[in-house]
């Protein structure tokens, strides 16, 4: 089907109410569950790489990989960047084919970051990319972070109607509880913040960090505005796990077909299951 751009995907995930999985690849076997798993699902799914990917399996390959699932599906796929941090990098994902950039400036004040939200969103809509944008700081579950430190970390509501309707970016991603990684307890999300930054924003909502957090939880973000939900640690759980096991049941196997293929068919598991949580199941 080829490859197309979040916001054809988000719009459409608009219309029907439901939210598309934003999947983290970092080799050929995690692309490949993913793609498995939308086709299987008859879903539109959104194949990320965050920097930390690009460096890992390099430009080239992460391109090709994705180029090649996206070719063979007869599914909506887009290819974004998760988490660019700097204005080079968007702008080289960009020239090789990336379909969907996320320029990350939540860690500049909002003037700042508006600056270079709204100069990757003029390149980007020029060339037919799309870009989500972030406000607010999605903690790492290492942080040690008191109640009242708590919300500094949160999206303000009135500053993201300013920051979307400064920067004109096709999706948003706020800071409401969620962190990377895995969770040491159960998230707290704040969902009054979630609806109000929906009602002045009007744009596509983006879930970060939402590896851990319960099903009914995503389920209500979902109904509050959510369309793109970010999964990358539940699958690398399972895909490691069952390489352990593998070499753990026979520690003298040499093949990595017999232990990367297994461990494939684990994530692509899990990888349906989320599809099917956020609604997005049979709306290729």
């Amino acid at each position: 089907m080829g490859l197309v751009t979040c916001a054809e995907i988000l719009a459409s995930a608009e219309a029907g109410g439901y939210a598309v999985g934003a999947f983290n690849c970092n080799n050929m076997e995690i692309v490949q569950a993913i793609i498995r798993a939308a086709e299987a699902e008859r879903s539109p799914v959104i194949i990320q790489a965050s920097q930390g990917a690009i460096k890992y399996a390099g430009m080239g390959y992460i391109v090709a990989l994705i180029r090649e699932a996206a070719a063979s599906a007869s599914v909506p796929v887009a290819m974004h960047l998760d988490h660019g941090t700097d204005f080079q990098q968007v702008m080289l994902c960009i020239r090789n084919g990336f379909t969907s950039v996320m320029i990350d400036g939540s860690h500049h004040p909002l003037s700042e970051n508006i600056d270079i939200t709204k100069r990757v969103v003029e390149v980007a809509h020029a060339v037919g990319v799309s870009v989500e944008g972030e406000l607010g700081r999605i903690r790492g579950v290492e942080d040690e972070v008191r109640v009242s430190e708590r919300e500094a970390f949160f999206t303000d509501p009135e500053e993201a109607r300013i920051f979307v309707r400064e920067t004109g970016v096709d999706a948003l991603a706020p800071s409401i509880g969620t962190a990377h990684g895995r969770y040491r307890g159960k998230p707290e999300l704040d969902f009054d913040r979630l609806a109000q930054i929906r009602k002045l924003t009007g744009v596509p909502l983006v879930l970060h960090g939402s590896s851990g957090v319960p099903g009914e939880d995503i389920r209500r973000a979902i109904s509050l505005g959510v369309r793109k939900v970010n999964i990358d640690t539940d699958i690398r759980e399972a895909f490691v796990a069952e390489v352990r096991r593998r070499l753990e049941a026979d520690p003298s196997e040499i093949d990595p077909r017999r232990i990367l293929g297994p461990a494939r068919e684990k994530a692509c598991q899990v990888i349906r299951e989320k599809i099917r949580l956020f609604g997005s199941a049979g709306k290729a």
